[in-house]
């Protein structure tokens, strides 16, 4: 699978495990089953989906012993948008005809940004079954732009290009159309995802649905060398790592590439990196080796840990923003991100093997500090390096317009992060 395709298919979280799990089974990986033993030995190469919007990977080295360590790089599926209420859809005498639907924030994406763009909706929705405990679950996207969030003209709003604040509640509601004599039953997108999945409306019980931008990934720029694209945080790190760890071939200890969910929200969910989830796996792992699970704990020590979310490009026309001795434009590679007050894991160790894989590959890199008057943001390598302990490093590429909902990049850049991790595996 390429990297526009992945772009492509990517647009929730349900989609981007999904997306992983065909590349890997692409490449020979089995699928374990995540609640019964893992049935792995060495030599092998398996993933596991962790409730839908996570994935794992392992390469098993044909050497391996209980002397051996992981080599591990985590990255998130999730992206700052608009998540569809439950009931999400206005009785039609109250809506004054328009078909709207009420959305609460995922994340903290920029709002304007997705203001006038063609929008559509896509997620996970769970139908009636035999089983209570296990309904049927369908992936569902309508592949076609559906909705827009149409700005109020300035004749309305003479502030606007002064900067005006837009509300969760009354700014941020996506228009799907009007009410005719065709479609005037106020539940219009239930019946809509029913006809589209060929099912009866009465058996959906819940959805997972999102509204995403349907803007394609595109080349843009006089020599066509930087990518415009929703997602690019962090679908960008979610295909290197799955690529790289697809065509890793370990001799003597163990590759692992984790997709967790949630990341934008604080991971601190069953399928987030702050979660026992991955412990749990590894011990599963560890034991279906037939290795005593007490040494997985030397095992873990011994292990490296490569964060992979994206970094901060210098902002061409607000450098200002940045610091400009621990600063990196796009197309000079991949960001090596540090923090003293570990928003980054700042490991010097870590940081000096980077470094030297970086060197080895041809990968290009930089050092990225934020100024010191600037929060910033935070990942998942601090959180899971806590929690399972080993030299951990926050690296990525560098985008601008982050958690806009088209966010841009350099191409070069994620062939350098590409080389780097299959350096690394």
């Amino acid at each position: 699978m390429e990297f526009f395709e992945y772009l492509k298919r990517g647009v929730t979280p349900h989609h981007a495990t999904a997306a992983a799990a065909d590349m890997l089974s692409a490449a020979d990986f089995t699928e374990l089953t995540l609640n019964a033993p893992f049935d792995v030995k060495p030599g092998g190469k398996y993933f596991v989906k962790v409730f839908s919007t996570a994935i794992a990977a392992f390469s098993i080295g044909k050497n391996v012993t209980e002397n051996s360590c992981f080599h591990v790089a985590a990255a998130h599926t999730d992206h700052p948008c608009l998540h569809i209420k439950p009931s999400a859809e206005p009785d039609p005498a109250s809506s004054g005809h328009y078909m709207k639907l009420s959305c609460e924030i995922y994340g903290g994406p920029i709002y304007s940004t997705w203001l006038d763009r063609p929008l559509s909706v896509a997620g996970l929705v769970a139908l009636k079954s035999n089983n209570a405990y296990a309904p049927d679950l369908r992936l569902f996207d309508f592949k076609r732009p559906v909705a827009v969030i149409p700005n109020l003209p300035i004749h309305f709003n003479r502030e606007v290009n002064k900067g005006v604040a837009l509300n969760q509640q009354t700014d941020m509601v996506p228009l799907l159309g009007v009410f005719n004599e065709k479609i005037n039953d106020r539940h219009f997108l239930l019946a809509a995802v029913a006809k589209e999945l060929g099912v009866k409306a009465d058996d959906i019980l819940d959805c997972d649905l999102y509204v995403y931008c349907c803007d394609e990934p595109t080349k843009v720029g006089l020599n066509g060398d930087m990518v415009s694209a929703p997602a690019l945080d962090n679908l960008t790190s979610c295909y290197a790592l799955t690529k790289a760890v697809s065509e890793a071939t370990p001799a003597d200890h163990i590759d692992v590439a984790l997709l967790f969910d949630h990341e934008e929200i604080g991971s601190r969910t069953k399928t987030g990196a702050d979660s026992s989830i991955f412990k749990t796996m590894l011990e599963k792992l560890w034991a279906g080796l037939g290795f005593n699970v007490g040494s997985m704990n030397d095992a873990i020590l011994s292990s490296f840990l490569f964060s992979v979310d994206v970094g901060h490009a210098t902002h061409p026309n607000h450098p200002e923003k940045y610091d400009p001795l621990s600063s990196i434009g796009l197309g000079e590679g991949i960001a090596i991100k540090l923090s003293s007050n570990q928003r980054y894991t700042l490991d010097p160790s870590a940081v000096a093997t980077a470094e030297m894989l970086c060197s080895e590959t041809g990968a290009k890199y930089k050092k990225f500090m934020i100024r010191a008057d600037i929060p910033g943001g935070s990942t998942i390598g601090p959180m899971l390096s806590s929690l399972l302990p080993m030299h951990t490093v926050d690296i990525g590429v560098p985008i601008l317009a982050m958690h806009s909902a088209c966010e841009l990049m350099q191409a070069s850049d994620e062939e350098d992060l590409i080389k780097l991790m299959k350096g690394f595996y």
